[in-house]
């Protein structure tokens, strides 16, 4: 079964967030699969991981580059895994129909959004009856991470 792990965004957004859990994942060996829920999201997303730090880069791609097959983080809209991640990023709410051929998967959220802390405890409700493996982390106040439960 993946491991699945809910991320609630508190203190930080997501573009602030999510390139430090992608480093941990590339320093880990592991390939990701970032899912967003509109193109101009990818798009944002992929301005940011180019920028997030003046010294580095998270080395990544779009539809856009093509060759996925050679982007350790492939950027998408589409429930697909064209660069054989390992660990599937799901934000925006988005759901993946294939979430069990993932090792692991993080599902960030908006804790400041009622609407998307709803849909994310109905996230979780199904996976769980699915027997998937479930961890929930919450946002501390300087922006790392806090395991509940």
């Amino acid at each position: 079964m993946t491991q699945i792990g809910f991320y609630h965004l508190l203190n930080t957004p997501l573009e602030a967030a999510l390139p430090r859990l992608l480093s941990k994942a590339l320093g880990q060996g592991m390939r990701a699969l970032v899912m967003a829920g509109t193109p101009e999201r990818v798009k944002a997303l992929d301005g940011v991981l180019w920028s997030f730090d003046q010294g580095s880069f998270l080395p990544h791609g779009t539809a856009k580059e093509g060759r996925p097959e050679d982007q350790p983080i492939y950027l998408t809209t589409d429930a697909e895994n064209p660069n054989g991640a390992s660990l599937l990023v799901l934000t925006d709410g988005v759901e993946h129909g294939s979430i069990g051929a993932f090792e692991r998967c993080l599902d960030l959220f908006d804790g400041t959004d009622e609407q998307a802390v709803t849909a994310a405890r109905a996230r979780w409700r199904a996976l769980k009856d699915a027997g998937h493996e479930l961890t929930y982390w919450q946002q501390t106040e300087q922006g790392g991470w806090e395991k509940k439960g």
